[in-house]
Parts: structure tokens; C-alpha cells; sequence
């Protein structure tokens, strides 16, 4: 299943997301930088795209890491997963982390992330003095045990 996903370059340098293969789900994303940039072990650098999007109705974008990336060079989106709302029309950005312990450097026209398009649902909440019941109720964080 495909869906239009309208988008301006920015710069004239940015590069159009792409999938690797006929039935990835995430498009890689590709950093814009003017010059090679270090990341520093525990630091956090926002990477340029130079592009916007107008991503359809009733979809988001997700930024997910490059697993590649992520394992080989500790290398993730801080926020784990970046999200682009339907309604945003600024600069796709990645917030990437260096959770390893020596430094990464990116290069301009690197795949730094990949995103992936999903529908959601927005919620309407009702407020309740009493919720249904169920088997688990209130048991939270592991609480259906470890195996």
C-alpha cells in the first residue's frame, strides 16, 4: 500500500528519502551538513535534512534508528522515536544520540534515520468515575512476570 507524500527540499542539496529495498517500511533519511560532524559519547546533535513535508491526514511520520546504525556505532534518535505530525510544515529534523563510548562522526548525505508512515487515531476522552474491569486491572510494570 502506498500513499502521496508531498515535499520540499529546503536546500537544493537535500536528498529524497529512499527505501532500500521494494518492501521496507522505513525510508531512509539523509543528513544535510555543510561539514562533518562529531558526536561525542552521551551527546545529543540535531542533524538537518533540508526538508519539509506535508504529510496526508490521518497519518504521522515516525523517525526510527538505522538498526545498523544504532548497533554498530551506537548511534539513535534521542527521543527514541520522532514524531512529524501531519500539521508540521518545518525542517525534518533527527536528534541523534551517541550512546557509545567513543566519538561518531556523521557526514553530509548520510542515512541517519528512517521513517516509517503510519495511521493513527486521535482520542476522545470521556471522563469516568469507574473503568471495566479486567483480568490484569491495576498490575503495571511487570506484573505478568519475567518469562
Amino acid at each position: 500500500m502506498k500513499t502521496k507524500v508531498e515535499i520540499k527540499k529546503l536546500d537544493p542539496r537535500a536528498i529524497i528519502p529512499t527505501y532500500g529495498t521494494e518492501f521496507s517500511a522505513g525510508a531512509d533519511i539523509y543528513a544535510l551538513l555543510d561539514e562533518p560532524l562529531t558526536i561525542n559519547p552521551g551527546e545529543t546533535k540535531l542533524i538537518h535534512t533540508g526538508l519539509a513535508m506535508a504529510i496526508p491526514e490521518g497519518l504521522v511520520g515516525l523517525n526510527f534508528a538505522r538498526s545498523g546504525m544504532a548497533t554498530k556505532r551506537g548511534l539513535a534518535p534521542a527521543n527514541k522515536v520522532g514524531v512529524i505530525d501531519s500539521d508540521y510544515r518545518g525542517e525534518v529534523m533527527v536528534a541523534l544520540h551517541n550512546h557509545g563510548d567513543v566519538p561518531q562522526t556523521i557526514e553530509n548525505g548520510e542515512r541517519v534515520a528512517q521513517m516509517v508512515f503510519v495511521p493513527y487515531y486521535a482520542a476522545e476522552f470521556e471522563l469516568r468515575d469507574e473503568l471495566s474491569e479486567t483480568l490484569r486491572g491495576e498490575g503495571g510494570f511487570g506484573s505478568t512476570g519475567w518469562k
